[in-house]
Order: C-alpha cells, then structure tokens, then sequence
C-alpha cells in the first residue's frame, strides 16, 4: 500500500542532502511540486493543463531566488538537477507523456 505515491519517487533528495540549502526553503519548493502532484492524482491527463500547472510551480520556484540568496543559498547545478529529477520522476510515476526540459520550461536557474 503507497500513501499517494510518494513512495515511488523521493522529491529533491539531492538538495535535502546537501547542507548548502536550507531545509525550509527546500520544503518551499519541494511544496510547489505536491502541488502538481496533487493535481495529477486527481486523475488530471490533460497535458495542457499539466503543462499549465508545471510552469506555475516553476515561477513560485523562480520566486524562491531571492530567498534562497538572502540564506547564503542559490538555486544552482544540484538544485537544478535536483529538481528536475523530481519532475521527471513525478512525470514517470504518473505516466505523463512530457519532456523534462519542456516541463521545467520556465526556470530562470
């Protein structure tokens, strides 16, 4: 039995490991991806409106720069990488046919 499939994939495992970025702020976009997440176990397949909700998450994760910044922090190579191995796992996990880079599409890091 999964609780909601987060046994299958593990967000932003790198980024948890790593001390360089700050627990709560990686909760913060570890959040914008269980938004997605939750949006896709409502049976969502529409890859528009996926699509749609992907690059929301990705603004609110762009949004988080500064934060990162003001922490000592910045959304670099391992976090890039970081999440976007997230989405590529989530996307896996659901069967959601759309490319990583496509689906990050609207990142500024």
């Amino acid at each position: 039995m999964q609780d909601n499939g987060s046994a299958s994939f593990e967000y932003l495992k790198d980024m948890y490991i790593d001390g360089y970025f700050p627990n709560f702020l990686v909760d913060k976009v570890k959040a914008e991806l269980v938004k997605v997440v939750e949006f896709l176990e409502q049976g969502n397949q529409d890859i528009e409106e996926i699509q749609s909700k992907l690059d929301f998450a990705i603004h609110a994760i762009n949004d988080l720069a500064e934060e990162f910044d003001e922490n000592d922090s910045e959304i670099e190579t391992v976090a890039r990488e970081s999440i976007a191995q997230t989405v590529e796992d989530i996307l896996a996990f659901y069967g959601i046919e759309i490319d990583t880079e496509v689906a990050i599409r609207e990142r500024d890091w």
